[in-house]
């Protein structure tokens, strides 16, 4: 089974924003949210345009991102390249999380979907 190395570097963060904290300065839109466990950053997954969640990682070597919208149990470890059970250490959140795509961005999503660029 694998494991991650990373889980003690796993910390009680607060989040950062209320979505995306670029995508919210840019006027972007996201499909999920990612949290930091190591320093609370709100990003963007891998779904979406900007996958700011990663960038952040590639930017920080912050190893763990927490599932964030709801908080959904999980965490990944990008350096071990596996999934975290986070029990009940998962992450409340500071108020209510917009799902950017489905209110604030319809014609982007269609128009993103249309393209060709989203299955």
């Amino acid at each position: 089974m694998d494991e991650c190395r990373h889980t003690s570097d796993i910390k009680d963060v607060t989040p950062s924003a209320l979505g995306c904290e670029e995508c919210l300065k840019s006027g972007s839109w996201w499909v999920h949210l990612r949290l930091c466990r190591t320093c609370g950053h709100v990003g963007c997954c891998d779904d979406s345009p900007n996958r700011h969640a990663t960038k952040h990682f590639h930017a920080t070597s912050h190893p763990v991102i927490e599932g964030y919208d709801p908080p959904e149990g999980w965490a990944w470890c990008y350096v071990d390249e596996v999934f975290i059970d986070l029990g009940d250490r998962t992450t409340p959140q500071n108020g209510p999380i917009p799902k950017f795509v489905e209110f604030f961005a319809p014609a982007k999503v269609a128009e993103h979907v249309d393209g060709g660029l989203m299955t």
